[in-house]
């Protein structure tokens, strides 16, 4: 990076592009600029800015001044957001003053710098021979120093960032020259020297942005896949910004836009090494953190080792690929992945070699790929297999076929997002993959999803034998129930191990039948997200059907939801965390696992709860798969509860992810108010909860749905957004309903724009309604307990 007290790039078509973006930043021709400049955002070599006195930029979003970081005594000029006094770039970071005695002069030959009352020059452009210079702060934060005779720009502020990346500020590396325009952290908040992490533009076979800690590799986004990166799916689905990477032979740029006028955003490269992106609505001083990087243990760089995969939804974050096992066994299982694994099976190309299929990865480090950008996904995978030293390929949309060889590094899998990684074993590795058709049968002492070996690295679920369950569960003892539902008890146990359990018992009378029973064996073994209940295994002997989860101390949430002892423990945070899980777990199926799946039965006693209240979606039997381009299923057995169903689903039985997204709005209405989705008489009016939440919504009164055990603590905007979503997700018309993935983004954020709600479905059901559906012959209808 070029030091900010040395002259920058020579001049041509670079400058003159970042001159056309300062003149159409301002609307004006070059020279009318310079002539009819807005008070207070440009000098000249008669005017200096003095240790007191700004420069505002016209629209008033920044400023330039000398500060003080933190407890620092000591003095830097900046430009900072107003007027929170955000400092996204500092001139003199490196050589600071020690007194209020600092002035910013522009010379009459174009050199801006910063003096004291000696004379001597703290920090300088390096600029010089111009003719009538001119400096002015955008309202981009980007300072310009402009020639004014020839209109040529000199310098500007956006050639040498600091710690922050604004909008339309680029990190960009020229491999000509090698040289680099990157962020460095601050060494600390009260001193913006450079520190220890630097964020730059790295190519290898694929351009990535990598984040460093001086020379150690600290995390990396991933290849470009046109949208984003591809270790950050968040980039590809957000409506806030659009993202730009322009890579080629001669140098490689990234940049961001925001494209929302009201919106303000930065990248910050902070003094811990996290990379942090905010946001902030115009009028209002709060700035929101939108997403950063590392956030966790798989965000960091080969965190697993070699050969592996890392995954925040795994009990351990750290697997070996399929086919590979851990090289230091005994280092592994103290937790010290760090030699990561090894192959079981040498690859042999004369004998057949084939792929798994890892899905919603991160793909490798491409310090050891190669990119054919022309050809197709069969086109790479036969390259691959004629290429012995081939051991893995992908297709990325921003670079095409891309392959590996040797060892595979920093790879992770994501809940949303990521891209199909094909890893090549020896045909041995690959074995033959059991179809399960109608009835679950065991495979020795696991079986496998019905895949084929194309899509690869299918979990396998480990069969329990009768003894081990009757054991564990003190034979079905009634002091070891948990409850029961339609589809029969459920009990706690404990293995030898002292690993605790829950068992859901298939009763012999269930409305759930071997279908349904397998139907929730291959949805949930096949399905890995935080949010979703974990299927330990299962049992199938004689007449018994058992399913084996992951046991959840907090039962239900509708036991606390709706107990007023409980329910006082649930303040508005609790209750903000508890909505956004279910919601991302729902976008998960939706979206993000690797089949579009309709729950069909979300409902408070299908939230389960762990130690900390962290909410996982349960019970998949009714659940159904839609193709990716599926969008509504129309059926006569209607299986759901009362309350949650959708108008068209109850009455047509027509089902669509906007089914279940009727189910989450009653969901979220119930957590914000404490009340069950039933009857309300509210001034002699019958209104079920929904009802009465609109009725509060077109009267101006909704936060008045809020649970009096929440107290006052809670930020009103917030609770407000949240009725809004939920009455947006209940609408009447399913067309009107939002995505999920849009619930997620106008939850997540309140800079997002929310549509206001129409009428929700079902205002005033009655009890006819209910009987008939219960009572009918030609559908079949699961209503429990409400």
């Amino acid at each position: 990076m070029a030091q900010l007290d040395e002259t920058f790039w020579v001049p041509g078509s670079k400058r003159e592009m970042a001159l056309a973006e300062w003149v159409l930043v301002l609307g004006f021709s070059a020279a009318a600029v310079l002539v009819h400049g807005q008070p207070g955002d440009t000098m000249t070599p008669t005017k200096s800015i003095a240790d007191g006195q700004t420069l505002i930029s016209s629209g008033g979003t920044f400023e330039l001044g000398f500060f003080s970081p933190g407890d620092s005594k000591n003095r830097y000029l900046g430009i900072y957001y107003t007027p929170d006094k955000i400092v996204v770039w500092v001139a003199n970071r490196i050589s600071p003053l020690s007194g209020s005695t600092g002035v910013l002069n522009l010379t009459g030959d174009g050199t801006l710098e910063i003096v004291n009352s000696t004379g001597y020059i703290f920090w300088s452009t390096g600029t010089s021979n111009a003719i009538n210079p001119v400096v002015q702060l955008l309202d981009s934060g980007n300072l310009v120093l402009i020639e004014g005779t020839s209109k040529t720009l000199l310098w500007q502020s956006f050639d040498h960032p600091t710690d922050t990346l604004l909008p339309g500020m680029k990190l960009a590396r020229d491999f000509r020259t090698n040289l680099d325009t990157y962020l460095t952290s601050w060494k600390s908040s009260s001193d913006p020297s450079p520190g220890d992490y630097s964020y730059k533009i790295n190519r290898n076979a694929a351009t990535e942005l990598f984040l460093w800690r001086g020379s150690d590799l600290i995390f990396r986004t991933g290849p470009w896949n046109g949208r984003g990166f591809n270790g950050n799916p968040q980039m590809s689905i957000t409506n806030l910004f659009r993202f730009h990477l322009s890579s080629n032979k001669s140098e490689a740029t990234y940049s961001f836009e925001v494209l929302d006028n009201s919106i303000l955003s930065r990248l910050v490269s902070n003094e811990t090494g996290a990379l942090q992106r905010f946001v902030r609505s115009k009028p209002n001083l709060g700035w929101d953190l939108y997403w950063w990087h590392p956030k966790d243990p798989c965000d960091e760089y080969a965190n697993c080792g070699a050969n592996s995969i890392c995954s925040t939804n795994y009990s351990a974050a750290c697997a070996c690929l399929k086919g590979f096992s851990p090289k230091s066994p005994q280092n592994w299982r103290i937790g010290d992945n760090t030699d990561g694994c090894v192959r079981r099976t040498a690859l042999n190309c004369s004998s057949g070699d084939g792929f798994f299929g890892l899905q919603q990865a991160k793909l490798p480090d491409t310090s050891n790929a190669t990119v054919h950008s022309s050809k197709s996904l069969e086109e790479c995978k036969d390259w691959c297999l004629k290429n012995c030293s081939c051991s893995a390929y992908a297709i990325s949309e921003g670079s095409g076929c891309m392959t590996w060889t040797g060892d595979l590094v920093d790879i992770r899998v994501f809940t949303e997002g990521g891209a199909d990684l094909y890893v090549r074993l020896a045909s041995s590795e690959l074995g033959n993959v059991y179809f399960l058709r109608g009835e679950v049968k065991p495979l020795g002492k696991t079986i496998s999803t019905p895949y084929n070996e194309s899509r690869g690295n299918e979990p396998e679920l480990p069969l329990f034998d009768i003894h081990t369950i009757r054991t564990a569960t003190n034979n079905f003892s009634d002091d070891n129930k948990l409850g029961e539902g339609g589809f029969g008890p459920v009990y706690k146990g404990q293995l030898e191990d002292g690993e605790n359990i829950a068992v859901k018992r298939l009763s012999k009378d269930s409305v759930q039948g071997i279908h349904e029973f397998t139907n929730e064996v291959l949805l949930i073994a096949k399905l890995q997200h935080r949010n979703l209940v974990r299927l330990l295994g299962c049992c199938i002997e004689g007449e018994e059907r058992l399913l084996v989860y992951e046991y959840l101390q907090n039962t239900s949430w509708d036991c606390f939801i709706f107990d007023r002892t409980r329910s006082a423990l649930l303040n508005w945070q609790k209750r903000l965390d508890i909505i956004l899980g279910i919601a991302r777990g729902l976008l998960y199926l939706h979206q993000d696992s690797r089949l579009k799946i309709i729950h069909r039965d979300l409902k408070a006693s299908n939230i389960l709860l762990d130690e900390e209240l962290n909410p996982k979606i349960s019970d998949f039997g009714t659940a159904r798969i839609f193709k990716v381009d599926q969008i509504e299923e129309n059926t006569i057995r209607i299986v759901g509860t009362y309350g949650y169903m959708s108008p068209e689903y109850a009455m047509d039985g027509i089902f669509s992810v906007k089914s279940d997204v009727f189910s989450f709005g009653v969901l979220v209405l119930e957590i914000l108010s404490g009340k069950k989705n039933r009857m309300i008489n509210q001034a002699k009016a019958r209104l079920n909860l929904l009802g009465h939440a609109w009725r509060l919504w077109t009267e101006g009164r909704c936060l008045e749905i809020l649970d009096e055990a929440v107290g006052c603590a809670y930020p009103e905007s917030k609770v407000l957004r949240c009725i809004q979503v939920a009455l947006l997700c209940v609408q009447e018309g399913s067309e009107d309903r939002p995505t999920m993935a849009e619930v997620v983004l106008m939850l997540g954020t309140e800079s997002a724009l929310l549509p206001q709600p129409q009428r929700p479905g079902f205002c005033i059901p009655t009890p006819l309604m209910a009987r008939d559906w219960s009572s009918s012959n030609k559908i079949t209808v699961t209503i429990e307990g409400r």
